[in-house]
């Protein structure tokens, strides 16, 4: 039984100095696979003796004794209690992830689902496994949950932005330099290369969090600065996420909306009208939209905010001047348009 305790007060202070210590910035994913271990140590002789009671006083008096001495040293320590054992891998996971110190590479592991579970050894894989299963839970809850309002987001997107948000609060509400933050941001945004779809899912999710606090409402303001100098993610959510979101986004902050509206002009500058196909075509090589799709998007930004229709049709037809003002299909994009969205909005 000693061991027992001497075990469980070891793993205790592994979760304080992974919720608070600047020591994390030196794990590796041995380090962290070891930590993962003894997380599921403690679940384990929680299965094991929560129902004897006399065990269970027994560890409830060290938790407390261990508890003491971290309160005693670490300000603003959370306590562990006995009841808190049988999730003790969840509340390790948590505690990395709003650690400012964390290095990126741990954060890309935590955050990493293309590697298969495997819970028969005490593996890497484990860690990821578990990270996966986290948010697969998470979002089968807000699936199953009949107060729960589904959105275009879909579940998976909405636990990964509220788990980004809480990593940029804890890195902001800790005074990190801003060059850091910016590369978690690329870090996370590098990891998703080859799905693009779904990481401009995330960063909407994160966006739509709600913001009840300073801290909240600072993560959200440099995640939308940081988006801004991103122009091919940025034109990629305005022209690829679902009308519904981007109005959702362009409705809660003015930034998004004024960018949302710059992209969607540029889109329409990069068009060529085809002869053989009889519409205007998009001649970039980015992300890529068909005109009767552009004239949506134009009239989800009117919804969005209406006090900018006329200031956009005034800007429309004054393109469509500059171009010879004339009203034959296919000679100015921005006639066409103007025409379109008139048309449409009957």
């Amino acid at each position: 039984m000693e061991a027992v305790l001497k075990n469980l007060a070891s793993t205790v202070e592994m979760l304080a100095v992974a919720a608070q210590s600047d020591a994390v910035k030196h794990w590796d994913k041995r380090t962290l696979s070891r930590a993962f271990h003894w997380a599921r140590y403690c679940e384990h002789i929680f299965s094991r003796f929560h129902n004897n009671s006399a065990i269970r006083k027994i560890m409830e008096k060290q938790l407390q004794l261990t508890n003491q001495s971290l309160r005693d040293t670490i300000s603003g320590y959370t306590e562990v209690s006995f009841s808190d054992l049988p999730r003790c891998q969840h509340l390790l996971l948590v505690r990395l992830l709003n650690n400012p110190e964390l290095p990126s590479s741990i954060m890309k592991t935590l955050l990493d689902t293309t590697r298969p579970v495997n819970m028969m050894h005490c593996e890497y894989e484990d860690v990821t496994g578990l990270c996966s299963r986290i948010i697969q839970c998470k979002s089968a809850f807000k699936v199953l949950s009949p107060l729960t309002d589904m959105s275009a987001l879909g579940a998976d997107a909405e636990v990964r932005g509220e788990m980004l948000m809480e990593r940029l609060e804890a890195l902001l509400s800790q005074g990190s330099e801003t060059c850091r933050t910016e590369h978690f941001l690329g870090s996370v945004l590098q990891g998703c290369e080859g799905a693009p779809q779904r990481f401009c899912l995330v960063i909407a999710a994160a966006l739509l969090t709600s913001k009840n606090s300073a801290a909240q409402n600072a993560a959200h303001d440099f995640l939308l600065d940081w988006l801004q100098k991103q122009h091919s993610l940025l034109q990629h959510m305005c022209s690829a996420l679902p009308a519904t979101l981007l109005i959702a986004l362009a409705k809660e902050y003015q930034k998004f909306r004024d960018s949302y509206c710059d992209v969607l002009k540029k889109l329409a500058s990069e068009m060529e009208y085809s002869l053989s196909d009889g519409e205007w075509v998009q001649t970039s090589t980015g992300p890529t939209v068909t005109f009767e799709k552009l004239t949506e998007h134009f009239l989800a930004l009117f919804e969005a905010s209406p006090s900018l229709r006329s200031d956009i049709e005034e800007e429309l037809n004054a393109l469509k001047i500059s171009d010879g003002d004339f009203d034959v299909r296919g000679l100015s994009v921005w006639g066409d348009l103007f025409v379109s969205i008139k048309r449409l909005e009957r």
